[in-house]
Protein backbone atom coordinates (compact mmCIF):
# COMPACT_ATOMS: atom_id res chain seq x y z
CA UNK A 1 0.00 0.00 0.00
CA UNK A 2 1.42 3.27 -1.52
CA UNK A 3 1.34 6.20 1.03
CA UNK A 4 -0.78 9.38 -0.87
CA UNK A 5 1.09 12.34 -1.08
CA UNK A 6 -0.43 14.93 1.42
CA UNK A 7 -0.16 17.96 -0.89
CA UNK A 8 -2.25 21.57 -0.37
CA UNK A 9 -4.17 20.79 -3.34
CA UNK A 10 -5.18 17.22 -1.92
CA UNK A 11 -5.73 19.21 1.53
CA UNK A 12 -8.15 21.59 -0.52
CA UNK A 13 -9.33 18.65 -2.69
CA UNK A 14 -10.15 17.25 0.76
CA UNK A 15 -11.97 20.21 2.44
CA UNK A 16 -14.27 20.68 -0.61
CA UNK A 17 -15.43 17.39 -0.76
CA UNK A 18 -15.96 17.22 3.12
CA UNK A 19 -17.81 20.67 2.65
CA UNK A 20 -19.92 18.93 -0.42
CA UNK A 21 -20.90 16.25 1.98
CA UNK A 22 -22.32 18.23 4.56
CA UNK A 23 -23.97 20.91 2.60
CA UNK A 24 -26.26 17.65 0.73
CA UNK A 25 -26.75 16.05 4.20
CA UNK A 26 -28.61 19.31 5.03
CA UNK A 27 -30.33 19.48 2.21
CA UNK A 28 -31.35 16.18 3.01
CA UNK A 29 -32.28 17.06 6.31
CA UNK A 30 -34.28 20.29 5.31
CA UNK A 31 -36.06 17.99 2.88
CA UNK A 32 -37.33 15.76 5.26
CA UNK A 33 -38.26 18.18 8.01
CA UNK A 34 -40.01 19.94 5.11
CA UNK A 35 -42.04 17.13 4.09
CA UNK A 36 -42.81 15.86 8.47
CA UNK A 37 -44.36 19.56 8.36
CA UNK A 38 -46.49 19.39 5.68
CA UNK A 39 -48.12 16.39 6.94
CA UNK A 40 -48.30 17.06 10.56
CA UNK A 41 -49.93 20.24 9.31
CA UNK A 42 -52.36 18.37 6.93
CA UNK A 43 -53.15 16.04 10.17
CA UNK A 44 -53.91 18.99 12.18
CA UNK A 45 -56.01 20.63 9.26
CA UNK A 46 -57.65 16.95 8.77
CA UNK A 47 -58.35 16.52 12.72
CA UNK A 48 -59.59 20.17 13.23
CA UNK A 49 -62.39 19.70 10.58
CA UNK A 50 -63.27 16.29 12.28
CA UNK A 51 -63.44 17.82 15.55
CA UNK A 52 -65.75 20.99 14.78
CA UNK A 53 -69.02 19.51 15.64
CA UNK A 54 -67.78 17.85 19.13
CA UNK A 55 -66.13 21.43 20.16
CA UNK A 56 -68.96 24.22 18.85
CA UNK A 57 -70.99 23.76 22.22
CA UNK A 58 -67.58 24.30 24.30
CA UNK A 59 -66.87 27.46 21.46
CA UNK A 60 -70.10 28.68 21.83
CA UNK A 61 -69.96 28.69 25.50
CA UNK A 62 -66.74 30.51 25.41
CA UNK A 63 -67.90 33.04 22.74
CA UNK A 64 -71.00 34.10 25.24
CA UNK A 65 -68.52 34.57 27.85
CA UNK A 66 -66.21 36.58 26.07
CA UNK A 67 -69.58 39.11 24.41
CA UNK A 68 -70.27 38.99 28.65
CA UNK A 69 -66.80 40.06 29.36
CA UNK A 70 -66.73 42.91 26.63
CA UNK A 71 -70.22 44.32 27.70
CA UNK A 72 -68.62 45.30 31.37
CA UNK A 73 -65.17 46.60 30.11
CA UNK A 74 -67.12 49.04 27.67
CA UNK A 75 -69.65 49.95 30.82
CA UNK A 76 -66.93 50.40 33.52
CA UNK A 77 -64.68 52.67 30.52
CA UNK A 78 -68.08 54.27 29.63
CA UNK A 79 -68.27 55.17 33.73
CA UNK A 80 -64.45 55.88 34.02
CA UNK A 81 -64.78 57.99 31.27
CA UNK A 82 -67.87 59.88 32.69
CA UNK A 83 -66.10 60.19 35.84
CA UNK A 84 -63.46 61.49 34.64
CA UNK A 85 -65.01 64.31 32.44
CA UNK A 86 -67.30 65.25 35.30
CA UNK A 87 -64.44 65.72 37.54
CA UNK A 88 -62.82 68.22 35.07
CA UNK A 89 -65.49 70.19 34.49
CA UNK A 90 -66.36 71.02 38.40
CA UNK A 91 -64.49 73.91 39.35
CA UNK A 92 -61.94 73.24 42.23
CA UNK A 93 -63.21 75.71 45.58
CA UNK A 94 -59.54 76.53 46.71
CA UNK A 95 -56.07 75.24 46.70
CA UNK A 96 -55.45 71.60 46.27
CA UNK A 97 -54.14 69.09 48.86
CA UNK A 98 -50.97 69.46 47.74
CA UNK A 99 -50.31 73.04 47.11
CA UNK A 100 -51.57 73.12 50.79
CA UNK A 101 -49.42 70.06 52.29
CA UNK A 102 -46.19 72.43 50.49
CA UNK A 103 -47.75 75.79 51.97
CA UNK A 104 -48.21 74.69 55.77
CA UNK A 105 -44.29 73.12 55.35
Amino acid sequence: MSKRKNTFTRFIEDIVDDTKDFVDDIIDRAKDLETDAVDAIKDVVDDDESDEKVSSPGVAELEAALAELTAKVNQLAELQLAAASSSNSTPSSGPSSSTRRTAAA
